[in-house]
């Protein structure tokens, strides 16, 4: 490793790693705002084939296919998972009725992009690990937040140990969320930490590479706010050892754009990286997000700052496809495979587990309560 990289540092390995055959037909079920604005739009950058789609809102799924050149828009999901021409069935619904596509799709052969989170309890997430692994079919989670740029380039740098023993993991975030721009989600009461930090919890544990022992979680509501479930939320977690992380999460910031932040921060024994999340400043257009460094084993005092290029949304949505779809050729698990994302869904449960009982929760406690 050179001590005297360029002036924007060493070349950084995050973008999304894409299959040589993209030729997997992937077949979408669910076509609101996520699949629109995500899904599709970065299956196109990337030339995934989209063979076609379904909504039990067939106008939804219709609209969809208008504007993305989709050849096929399916009347049921008996009708999709009958299709020869799908590989790979993309789950875009909300987790409560995710299970009874899981269960039809493993049925019929096909591998499985989930949603996140994989579901509302954890012995219907377990429930969807194991029959997965009985049906001998691919599956992954769409925790994408992984491959959005500044993340990436976290684990990369961290991976190579150019800031050492990882220490330290921080996400703050301090913005206004329009909740009420999906209307199913208002009446949930595990809100933030399952629609929102999840995100982070997994994305923290990526970069850290390595699975908590405990959650210690506080949530509470905003006066006045519009839905049920808790829209601030401070998590402590406990790695092994000395490593640590902490994420604090406000939704309900009514001070000008100029006043959010969404910030990342890794420490360890040689070094810093931090950074922006982009996708939050200029909501809900997004901006690219930024990353610096410092590097003991580099120049020491010299802060790295290089460009990345694209954006959580839709970029990050190559990754979670991309890994699933290099997994099938490469006839191995995928990183984010649902057998993997188990360990974020313990670290979630945790966390309410421990708003209401008010005390750090171990791991093991929550992947207990189904053996």
């Amino acid at each position: 490793m050179s001590k005297h990289p360029s002036p924007d540092g060493i070349e950084l390995n995050y973008k999304p790693k894409l299959p040589r055959n993209k030729d997997y037909g992937i077949g979408i079920v669910g076509a609101g705002d996520i699949v629109l604005n995500a899904h599709l739009p970065a299956y196109r950058l990337a030339g995934f084939r989209v063979a076609g789609i379904y909504d039990i809102n067939r106008s939804r799924a219709v609209e969809a296919a208008q504007r993305y050149g989709i050849g096929k828009v399916y009347d049921s999901l008996e009708q999709l998972l009958k299709d020869p021409d799908i590989d790979v069935v993309d789950i875009a619904v909300p987790a409560k009725y995710q299970w009874d596509v899981v269960l039809a799709a493993a049925a019929s052969g096909k591998h499985l992009l989930c949603q996140k989170p994989l579901a509302e309890s954890y012995q219907i997430a377990s429930q969807i690990v194991e029959l997965c692994g009985r049906s001998g079919v691919k599956a992954a989670s769409n925790q994408q937040m992984r491959w959005a740029p500044g993340i990436r380039a976290c684990r990369d740098l961290t991976g190579r140990g150019l800031i050492g023993a990882p220490l330290q993991a921080t996400i703050q975030v301090n913005v206004h969320t329009p909740w009420e721009i999906w209307p199913w989600i208002a009446g949930i009461e595990t809100l933030e930490i399952m629609y929102h930090s999840i995100h982070y919890l997994d994305s923290i544990r990526s970069v850290m590479g390595m699975i908590p022992e405990y959650i210690y979680a506080d949530g509470a509501r905003y006066p006045g706010q519009g839905v049920t479930g808790e829209t601030r939320t401070m998590i402590h977690i406990k790695f092994p050892g000395d490593a640590r992380g902490l994420i604090h999460d406000n939704h309900n910031n009514g001070m000008p754009q100029d006043d959010w932040y969404a910030t990342f921060r890794f420490e360890g024994t040689e070094g810093i990286v931090k950074g922006t999340n982009g996708a939050l400043y200029n909501y809900p257009n997004g901006q690219g997000d930024t990353i610096g460094y410092y590097s003991k084993l580099l120049e020491p005092g010299r802060l790295y700052a290089p460009k990345l290029e694209g954006l959580w949304f839709p970029h990050a949505f190559i990754g979670t496809m991309g890994e699933l779809l290099c997994a099938i050729e490469e006839e191995r698990e995928p990183e984010n495979s649902v057998r993997d994302n188990l360990v974020t869904m313990q670290m979630m449960f945790a966390a309410y587990r421990s708003m209401a009982e008010n005390r750090p929760v171990y791991l093991q406690e929550i992947a207990a309560s189904v053996s």
